[in-house]
């Protein structure tokens, strides 16, 4: 597996609020802004703020809910899933018309994910 990129994924219930936090407050670059995600220049990888409307979907304490992900580009999804396949690691895999992801959890339960690279790179240059 090749990773292309890594990024931080920061679920937010106060999306305008962050997004104005990390770009007029913390003075970070915006590289794209879209469909209440906005994806900021993080110094060699990025940050994505994203609104969470998971929270809406389960009876998950707010309190309690994955609030970050760490985020690894790759060439493939499916592939990349493979290594998870070999070490017996459960996640879950969606495609969706922005991209590809796959979501699973490191041993100390921290949420992780694999999303395709083109897409990203794609977005990153509008």
């Amino acid at each position: 597996m090749e990773i292309k990129q890594t990024g931080f994924i920061l679920y937010t219930i106060n999306y305008e609020a962050c997004k104005s936090f990390y770009k007029d407050i913390l003075g970070l670059k915006v590289i794209y802004d879209k469909n209440n995600i906005c994806c900021f220049d993080f110094h060699g990888s990025y940050l994505l703020v994203e609104l969470d409307d998971e929270t809406e979907l389960t009876n998950v304490n707010p309190a309690k809910r994955d609030r970050t992900c760490i985020r690894f580009n790759v060439e493939n999804v499916k592939e990349a899933c493979q290594i998870l396949k070999i070490n017996n690691i459960p996640y879950t895999y969606n495609e969706f018309d922005w991209g590809t992801i796959a979501k699973f959890r490191d041993p100390d339960f921290n949420l992780i994910g694999f999303r395709s690279a083109k897409e990203h790179e794609t977005d990153s240059s509008s």
